[in-house]
């Protein structure tokens, strides 16, 4: 008598049955579909040794069972898609969720390239300008009226020239007297300071620092000899071709504040009337 040779399961003789071996044990097909076979995600039915498993994400179905769940088009040997763990061939999936081209209006396929801004999406070559037709790619643009514009259209059509250099403003800016500057081109006359957000004051057409227009142009205080801007409202004394800061307007002798009083002069010097008895 030669050596059994049963199944490793149910102890049946294997001889003249089919078997499959399974880290080297025999099973018969009945044991071994029941112990290792998957269940069809679809018919829920073992997935037989005969069939073809297909799996995905550890989950199996018939072959005949691997369809799209919206056409219902066989999936095997074609690309599909998921959505809430439901299969859908490209076509499908591609109509119920992708993105519509912006341009086109027709439908981004998954594993393309697209663009999107603001909620709008394109396919890479619809995305263009509006005034070159030029793909604008990862370029910088600028988005106007519902369009978009690379940036060189965009300056060219739209953007204002700045009076001082004659190049186009793209952002900030800044407008003096109707005309538009740069903020680096709208600078002080005379130190070249950038006036953009700063108080400023302008003589014969030219914009000027405080500093530099006081220095330039303001009557020196007779006392202090500084310049007396009378900028923003600041008052001062003017007496016979002579100003005076109000803080600068005291008597030369007692110092008191001469600023609403009589007073009296003796040459270059200013004096209260008490103090002018003694001249």
């Amino acid at each position: 008598m030669g050596e059994r040779y049963d199944c490793t399961e149910c102890q049946e003789s294997l001889y003249g049955q089919k078997y499959i071996l399974k880290e080297e044990r025999p099973y018969c097909i009945k044991c071994y579909e029941a112990l290792f076979s998957n269940t069809c995600e679809v018919c829920q039915k073992l997935i037989s040794c005969t069939s073809k498993d297909l799996s995905y994400k550890d989950r199996h179905w018939h072959s005949d069972c691997f369809l799209c769940n919206k056409c219902s088009r066989s999936l095997v040997d074609r690309p599909f898609a998921t959505k809430n763990d439901a299969l859908m061939c490209i076509e499908c999936y591609s109509n119920e969720y992708s993105a519509k081209c912006h341009a086109c209006l027709k439908t981004i396929m998954p594993g393309s390239k697209k663009m999107e801004h603001k909620g709008n999406s394109w396919h890479e070559i619809c995305f263009t300008c509006n005034r070159c037709q030029q793909p604008i790619g990862t370029r910088s643009f600028v988005q106007k009226d519902g369009n978009n514009y690379c940036l060189p259209c965009y300056e060219k059509q739209f953007a204002l020239q700045c009076v001082h250099c004659k190049k186009p403003i793209t952002t900030g800016g800044v407008n003096y007297r109707d005309q538009p500057w740069h903020k680096e081109c709208f600078v002080c006359i005379g130190c070249k300071q950038q006036l953009a957000g700063q108080r400023f004051t302008s003589r014969d057409d030219f914009a000027y620092c405080l500093d530099c227009f006081c220095n330039l142009f303001a009557k020196k205080c007779a006392y202090c000899t500084t310049p007396i801007s009378g900028l923003g409202g600041s008052k001062y004394i003017s007496f016979e071709q002579r100003q005076w800061h109000n803080d600068c307007f005291n008597c030369k002798r007692c110092c008191v504040s001469l600023v609403g009083r009589g007073f009296l002069t003796c040459k270059d010097d200013i004096l209260c009337p008490d103090c002018g008895k003694d001249i």
